[in-house]
């Protein structure tokens, strides 16, 4: 009766953690924020595959996961990958519009060659006036940089869809260079993100 008791209890106390996974509840936590394991995006799920910390000078500016149909730790196996790909971003202090954007735009400049700027020009336009639509990012808010198959690149800040769709889904790897590039904004965050021990 004893040793039924006993497997029944950790039966139930697994059948619970296997719930917890399956619902996506259990979370990584990087520097108190915690970012979930898994994303629904465009109907499939995807998997954390790292995370970490943006800091400039001594500052905690946010901090980041990327998202992938699997878990990938090599830049150019990420950049082919097909389907959905989710960046998330959570702030960790407040930021004023301007500079928000200045350094999304300077990542993009700093790891994306002539050619490539010259092509998706219009592209980088549209995503620097995604920022002019941001009043400012105060600690707490999240921003989602998503690819949308079929349609593009998405942003969504606090659940609400900012600027237009981006279309061309070349342009999302050029996005994703502002952090896993060859100048990334983060020289830390870099390997947080290809999964790194956090």
């Amino acid at each position: 009766m004893v040793a039924t008791r006993f497997v029944l209890k950790h039966w139930f106390a697994g059948a619970l953690m296997a719930c917890a996974v399956a619902q996506g509840s259990f979370a990584a936590e990087v520097a108190g924020v915690k970012l979930d394991d898994t994303a629904k995006v465009a109907g499939k799920d995807l998997v954390l595959n790292g995370a970490g910390i943006r800091t400039k000078v001594i500052f905690k500016v946010y901090a980041a996961g990327l998202y992938l149909a699997e878990k990938k730790n090599n830049v150019a196996d990420i950049l082919k990958q097909e389907g959905p790909r989710r960046m998330t971003i959570v702030m960790m202090r407040d930021v004023s519009s301007a500079d928000f954007g200045d350094a999304f735009m300077k990542g993009i400049n700093d790891n994306i060659d002539a050619t490539e700027k010259a092509k998706y020009a219009g592209q980088i336009a549209k995503f620097g006036e995604l920022f002019g639509a941001i009043p400012g990012v105060k600690k707490g808010d999240v921003l989602h940089l998503d690819l949308i198959p079929g349609a593009g690149t998405v942003a969504e800040l606090n659940g609400k869809k900012v600027g237009e769709t981006i279309a061309d889904p070349g342009f999302y790897n050029a996005v994703l260079r502002i952090w896993l590039g060859d100048k990334p904004v983060d020289s830390g965050l870099k390997p947080a993100l290809l999964g790194a021990a956090r």
